[in-house]
């Protein structure tokens, strides 16, 4: 294995992951990092971020928060701190170059025509099947060279959150070019140091476009700044189930609806056998009233009717698309005193003092600056990294479709190359961390993967469950719902016990967290 070479792009936590366990393998990997620092999108991050998850369920297997760190939700410069002091103890450091960034990835020695015969991935299934080699491009930014390197194997760990951003198009002399004000994307706002954000917002009157977390911690972070004096226009097409502080809804965990072996045998899951099948539809109204009573939890503790945030989908909708997400501190203590203006629309354009909103001409939203929390284009950033143009097609996929990898990992048609990072969950760092083991054991050779037509025909059911139980945002890849069935499939293939608990009422009612994924390897 020692003349195996391992490249890994991007230093985040998936890419720390994926060195940490490709050396525990006896690999020397090499990561790639465009930026000055480790810890990925935890480096740009507005002032008031905090986890979005509770600790406990953000947590490295085998390195413990420290004591120091207190609190049920850790600030953002706790979470970058922890995550570096992951990578020195784990010695990470030396393996990764840092202000190097990969401008493009070539895979060379084979055909396509060769490519397109094979029935397994790579010609036979294993990480290092094939004769062929990943051929990277990095230019340092020191000095702008370039510089090219080749491995056997390739990791991607880029993220879905980053590089590209989502801005909507808009027909001519309705777009950004006819406000007389400044318009940035959310990334460009998070990457600004916390004195230079505060300048920016400081005295303004800003509207922000988007629905999701960014757009609601970016409108909460304006109305502390300004008040009702300048208040915020949060403008919103779809409105997603919010979460508050808080563990216990109605006397109960979240955790024992959403997170336990017993709340997934109420869905449908890809890959299932007939008894699991019956069984998810026996007990549909059980997943139907689960999913209402977070709802009516949610309409009792929050003011939603008052202020038409009422989402029309459902909660288990939101959660099986990853779109479910924890309000920040008295964000309606701060509609309350007028300082954040909620707006829903599904139509808007640009005009010289601000915004119109469906077609209210007479009535602009007046803005300073217009901040888009639209999210990024991760799928586009993702393909514009090959050169071969048949690979750029295979990761696109089609129009309605996430990006195709078996376990969510491995894309069948592109040989000897993983990609950890897109897909969503409970814990990204989690979710993560079990891929990066089940790569490692893949690496080391301990199982080989199954034909390419059984590969995409998993695919087809990952699928065909995300459009069944997350509607139309299915094209956000999301093992939330289902992530300790996913889980399984993780433990099977490494030939480990998927069943970690110590009691029967444990293993079916418990919350499975990362502490009962420790150290897996081979029975």
């Amino acid at each position: 294995m020692e003349n195996k070479r391992v490249a890994i792009i991007g230093a985040g936590i998936s890419g720390l992951l994926a060195c940490k366990y490709t050396l525990e393998k006896g690999f020397i990997p090499i990561v790639f990092e465009a930026s000055n620092e480790i810890g990925g999108v935890w480096t740009q991050t507005i002032e008031s971020t905090r986890l979005q998850s509770p600790k406990r369920t953000f947590e490295f297997t085998d390195f413990p928060w420290p004591s120091s760190v207190r609190g049920r939700y850790p600030h953002n410069t706790d979470v970058l701190k922890y995550i570096e002091a992951y990578a020195q103890h784990f010695e990470l450091l030396p393996y990764i170059q840092l202000n190097t960034k990969v401008i493009g990835i070539d895979y060379v020695g084979v055909s396509d025509e060769e490519m397109d015969s094979w029935n397994f991935w790579s010609g036979n299934g294993k990480p290092f099947g094939s004769k062929g080699k990943w051929h990277i491009l990095v230019q340092h930014a020191e000095d702008f060279t370039t510089q090219d390197y080749e491995v056997e194997f390739l990791i991607l760990c880029v993220g879905r959150y980053s590089g590209l951003p989502n801005i909507p198009e808009f027909p001519i002399g309705e777009g950004p070019d006819v406000f007389s004000g400044t318009v940035i994307h959310s990334m460009e706002y998070s990457a600004m140091d916390n004195e230079s954000a505060r300048e920016l917002i400081k005295g303004k009157r800003i509207a922000v476009i988007g629905s999701q977390k960014s757009a609601i911690d970016i409108a909460a972070e304006c109305a502390a700044a300004n008040g009702p004096g300048n208040p915020c226009t949060l403008v919103q097409r779809t409105i997603a189930w919010a979460l508050p502080n808080g563990c216990f809804w109605w006397g109960i965990n979240l955790g024992f609806l959403y997170g336990s072996r017993f709340s997934e045998l109420l869905v449908h899951k890809p890959g299932q056998n007939i008894i699991y099948s019956a069984l998810a539809t026996v007990l549909s109204p059980l997943r139907w009233g689960f999913s209402k009573f977070v709802e009516s939890y949610l309409r009792w503790n929050l003011p939603l009717k008052k202020y038409n945030m009422v989402p029309k989908q459902s909660f288990l909708q939101d959660m099986s698309s990853c779109k479910a997400f924890l309000l920040p501190d008295n964000f309606y203590g701060k509609v309350e005193e007028g300082s954040i203006i909620l707006k829903q629309t599904q139509c808007f354009s640009f005009c010289k003092q601000g915004l119109i909103i469906d077609g209210e001409v007479d009535e602009p939203i007046k803005a300073d600056l217009v901040i888009f929390a639209t999210g990024y284009k991760g799928q586009e950033k993702l393909k514009n990294m090959f050169a071969s143009k048949s690979f750029q097609n295979y990761i696109m996929g089609s129009p309605k479709s996430i990006v195709p990898l078996y376990r969510h990992i491995i894309h069948p048609r592109i040989p000897q190359l993983a990609i950890i990072g897109y897909s969503g969950s409970i814990t990204n760092l989690h979710t993560s961390e079990m891929r990066c083991q089940w790569l490692a054991h893949f690496l080391d050779q301990s199982f080989k993967l199954p034909s390419i037509k059984e590969m995409e025909k998993e695919i087809e059911m990952w699928e065909i469950y995300m459009k069944k139980y997350a509607g139309k945002e299915y094209k956000r890849a999301c093992i939330a719902a289902l992530h300790i069935w996913y889980n399984d499939q993780l433990c099977k293939d490494i030939r480990c016990n998927n069943r970690r608990k110590k009691s029967f009422y444990d293993e079916w009612f418990q919350p499975y967290v990362q502490s009962d994924y420790v150290g897996l390897s081979p029975n």
